[in-house]
């Protein structure tokens, strides 16, 4: 059974990445530019993972969290932070996310990182 991920960046390049190296691990991806794209998708789509930025045009990340927090249905669903460092420091006060990855540092080493201890026991 594939696993379906939801990637949310308004940077094409970084969605572009992170998508792609979720397809190579075997996950059906949905993608969206911003939270307001992403609730939408949301409302007929349930994955696995979400992995969101923070800082987007029209919802950033942290509006976009806290609404899907809201979602029964879509609580437990576990989401992994894309971020500058400055705007990780901000948001990991509101433990919200189970990773925060920095934009800066091997995003793809960090994201393989998280989705070993998001699905080892699952």
């Amino acid at each position: 059974m594939r696993r379906l991920a939801l990637v949310v960046d308004d940077s094409m390049l970084i969605r572009h990445m992170v998508c792609r190296f979720l397809e190579e691990r075997g996950f059906t991806v949905e993608s969206a530019t911003n939270g307001i794209e992403a609730l939408e998708l949301l409302s007929h789509v349930h994955p696995d993972i979400v992995i969101t930025d923070l800082t987007m045009p029209k919802m950033d990340g942290t509006e976009f969290v806290a609404k899907m927090r809201e979602r029964p249905e879509l609580a437990a669903t576990p989401i992994v932070v894309l971020a500058a460092k400055s705007s990780a420091m901000e948001f990991s006060h509101r433990p919200t996310a189970e990773f925060i990855i920095f934009k800066d540092i091997d995003i793809e080493g960090q994201l393989g990182r998280a989705l070993d201890a998001t699905f080892t026991n699952r």
